[in-house]
């Protein structure tokens, strides 16, 4: 494959109106945990402050988690909400960029959180009145790695149509996978961690304005790891799978993995200038600043990012990226990097 530079003509942001204080969720979830729950909610109920969230956007409004409502209007939600939020990613990235919807020759939709066919993508080309001979890319199953693994795709569809531009729009609605009715502590460590939200890129080996460039990509998958992070399908819902061990898989195994991806590249991790995470929660991102050999604390956007809404899934290291380019990659080169089901770790290089 060609290792031309994939320029980022854009990069854009959207989530929902309703903004919900970790507070309003906490209490909200314990009127649920009743009668032999109980005692598990409060032995757990630290949790929602030790998150270091303070608020999430959600699709729905609180008392409406509380219905438990099944697959048909749980998707519903899906794609109504899921297709106004890609709508508004994608008008800002073409804004940014200073095109117009024609000027899109593909899109790729990240999601894992909702179904659709038509997909969401096919959805948004009727909606925006898109291209009939554009190039459709729907990808479903990346969860929390599909903003590293999507840049990562996308960047390979550019070199394949060199010149052309291509949408990258992530969008997820984690909430709608709350289960009122079960009473476990991972479905309550979800209540306390996941939002909604989307963001987007505009990819194209033609050159853009400031904004970095994809120079490299890799992932890896390990071995014996598939039941560490993921869903279950239920016959209400998606029910999240999340293993309580994932920090200190973080802290043992992705060192060696990211060692070996950049070697591939002819790069150690000290090459780089600046580092970009998805920030999966709290205690993911300490294993993260141990073992990228950070300072404690310096992942300071991706707490910021964490505190206001929440753990979003593949659009969150976007959120990320979006406010790094402004405020803390001045320039050099820049590892951006996600983990997701699989279990496997998506990174990008980047040089601005």
């Amino acid at each position: 494959m060609s290792d031309q530079p994939v320029h980022l003509l854009s990069l854009a942001t959207a989530v929902p109106e309703r903004t919900v204080a970790q507070d309003a969720v906490e209490e909200t979830a314990g009127a649920l945990f009743v009668n032999g729950a109980r005692d598990m909610f409060e032995r757990l109920r630290p949790v929602y402050r030790n998150t270091g969230i303070a608020e999430r956007r959600l699709a729905a409004p609180l008392d409406w988690y509380l219905a438990g409502h099944g697959w048909r209007e749980r998707n519903r939600v899906f794609v109504e909400q899921g297709l106004v939020l890609v709508e508004e990613v994608a008008l800002k990235c073409l804004d940014r960029a200073g095109l117009t919807p024609d000027a899109l020759d593909a899109v790729i939709l990240v999601s894992t959180t909702g179904l659709a066919t038509p997909s969401l993508d096919a959805l948004l080309a009727e909606r925006m009145g898109l291209r009939r001979d554009l190039v459709r890319l729907p990808v479903f199953g990346l969860g929390c790695a599909g903003g590293a693994l999507g840049l990562a795709r996308g960047a390979a569809l550019a070199r394949a149509m060199p010149g052309k531009r291509i949408l990258l729009v992530c969008v997820e609605l984690c909430s709608l996978t709350f289960r009122m009715g079960e009473l476990s502590k991972t479905n309550l460590i979800a209540t306390a961690l996941f939002g909604d939200g989307a963001a987007g890129a505009i990819l194209s080996t033609e050159p853009g304005d400031g904004l970095p460039a994809i120079i490299g990509a890799a992932e890896h998958t390990w071995r014996d790891s598939l039941d560490i992070m993921g869903w279950r399908i239920e016959e209400d819902s998606f029910a999240v799978t999340l293993s309580r061990d994932l920090p200190a898989f973080v802290r043992a195994n992705l060192r060696p993995a990211l060692d070996g991806a950049l070697e591939a590249q002819g790069l150690d991790l000290a090459d780089f200038d600046g580092i970009v995470c998805h920030p999966g929660g709290a205690k993911v991102l300490e294993a993260l600043e141990a073992s990228l050999s950070q300072p404690a604390g310096s992942l300071d956007i991706e707490r910021d990012v964490l505190r206001a809404y929440g753990n979003m899934s593949s659009p969150t290291v976007l959120f990320v990226l979006e406010r790094a380019v402004k405020e803390r990659l001045r320039g050099g080169r820049s590892l951006l990097s996600a983990l997701g089901p699989g279990f496997s770790a998506g990174f990008v290089t980047l040089q601005r």
